[in-house]
């Protein structure tokens, strides 16, 4: 990839004011950096904030106003998840500005070791991860990037050895110059086709984690099953492959122990405290990303023998007439349903919501193990659509109160009442987390309910 020449900063435009945008214009202006930032939907608390730091905030700006904005500024910052289609970019390219992402600007302003993480699914979980594996090794890290905290605010403490960047496609689609030490790709499916222009661009976007990593002292971490991750590999890259038993990885399973590349066995899979088969892929790349960060093995250990997963990705609420329920809220794709059903042999799924973009007709291939379907939201008639004929469906559009009571007087016992909605929460929602939790008191809620135990 082809680097352009980077200049000199005097003024910048930050396009959206949230979380990202904010930590942004925070870090121009502790440099000198004259800033102005656009919104094309300002709530009062974004006045404020622009108010109190003193950035001229333009608001719902039209093309001619971003026209002025761009062609007054040396810099085009856009927040993470703005449309590709939006009409900044064209602007900012027949203007000839320069285009960076948040991360570009932290590369800019800092030299200290990054670990990158992407993947449409396992982001978090991955990130979290490897930062308790550093931590625990004696080493000063910080989980940033596309969470509360934004790598370009991070880099303010200058406490930090090692900052673990969950890096999104929305970030990396406008990164131009980001070079992490260690760059993890976990996995590959459709996602985000209401942002990205298609699905080739999202691939892309995913693909650039490896554009720029040193090839002498970089490491690259692939999944060594998925085919699309696989055909992006950097050949110039040192690359260590991950993958459960039989899948000739280079970090892989052995006769039910985990296993780094030279064969040294880090913890059985019965000390993990959940071993799905996602949890043990992410517990090796995650391994392999934390040692190659200088996480001691013993860090390594004492992490995956402690940790119990993410709230809302396939958390036990708890267990009623023998039938378990599972709140896995933050599955937003058909790829994260998959993923989550195969840890069970027969699931009364619970899906739908908000679809953004992506063929849902794809869920009507995991029967079995999906035994029954209640369909929720906007999308419900999609997923009964995909399931039409294969199983038996509900269609829920009032509640997530009532689909749990459909989907209870739909269980027999020795099934799994699997909340994974492979869309986004924004119909009935303003967060999965939101969703999640409204599903665990509406399971709770149910005659003979208890309480959930250690998985």
């Amino acid at each position: 990839m082809e680097t352009p020449t980077r200049g000199p900063l005097q003024s910048a435009l930050v396009v959206g004011f949230g979380i990202t945008g904010r930590a942004v214009a925070k870090a121009f202006l502790s440099r000198g950096i004259a800033v102005v930032a656009a919104d094309e939907h300002p709530t009062d608390a974004i006045r404020a904030e622009a108010a109190s730091m003193g950035v001229e905030l333009v608001e719902s700006p039209s093309p001619q106003d971003l026209t002025r904005l761009v062609s007054g500024c040396d810099l085009v910052v856009p927040s993470p998840g703005l449309p590709e289609t939006h009409v900044i970019f064209e602007l900012a390219n027949d203007a000839g500005s320069t285009i960076e992402s948040e991360f570009d600007l932290a590369d800019r302003w800092d030299s200290r070791p990054i670990v990158a993480i992407t993947g449409t699914d396992g982001k978090t979980t991955v990130t979290t991860l490897v930062t308790a594996m550093l931590v625990a090794s004696g080493k000063r890290a910080i989980a940033c990037g596309n969470t509360e905290t934004p790598l370009v605010e991070a880099i303010a403490d200058p406490s930090v050895d090692v900052f673990v960047v969950e890096a999104s496609s929305f970030r990396l689609a406008t990164t131009r110059w980001f070079q992490p030490s260690v760059a993890v790709w976990l996995n590959f499916a459709p996602d985000h086709l209401d942002s990205h222009a298609s699905l080739a661009s999202y691939e892309a976007a995913k693909a650039s984690i490896w554009a720029h990593v040193d090839p002498v002292e970089g490491v690259a971490i692939a999944s060594a099953t998925d085919p699309v991750v696989l055909a992006n590999r950097n050949p110039e890259l040192s690359t260590i492959t991950f993958g459960g038993a039989g899948t000739d990885a280079d970090a892989t399973v052995i006769d039910g122990w985990l296993c780094l590349p030279d064969g040294t066995q880090l913890v059985s899979i019965t000390e993990l405290p959940r071993s799905f088969p996602h949890d043990i892929t992410n517990a090796l790349a995650a391994s392999v990303a934390a040692l190659a960060a200088g996480a001691t093995v013993e860090g390594v250990r004492h992490t995956l023998r402690s940790f119990r997963g993410l709230s809302h990705r396939v958390q036990l609420v708890g267990e009623i007439n023998g039938v378990r329920w599972y709140d896995d809220s933050k599955a937003t794709t058909p790829h994260a349903v998959e993923t989550a059903l195969g840890a069970f042999e027969s699931v009364v799924l619970i899906a739908g919501g908000r679809n953004k973009g992506l063929d849902l007709s794809a869920l009507g291939a995991f029967v079995p193990p999906v035994r029954a379907v209640v369909a929720i939201g906007e999308a419900a008639e999609e997923v009964r659509s995909a399931f039409d004929g294969r199983c038996e469906v509900v269609a829920i559009e009032t509640s997530l109160t009532d689909a749990v009571a459909a989907a209870a007087a739909l269980a027999h016992p020795g099934d799994v009442v699997l909340l994974s909605p492979g869309c986004t929460s924004f119909d009935w929602f303003t967060s999965y987390g939101q969703r999640g939790d409204e599903f665990a008191a509406a399971v709770r809620a149910l005659p003979g309910f208890t309480s959930a135990v250690v998985q």
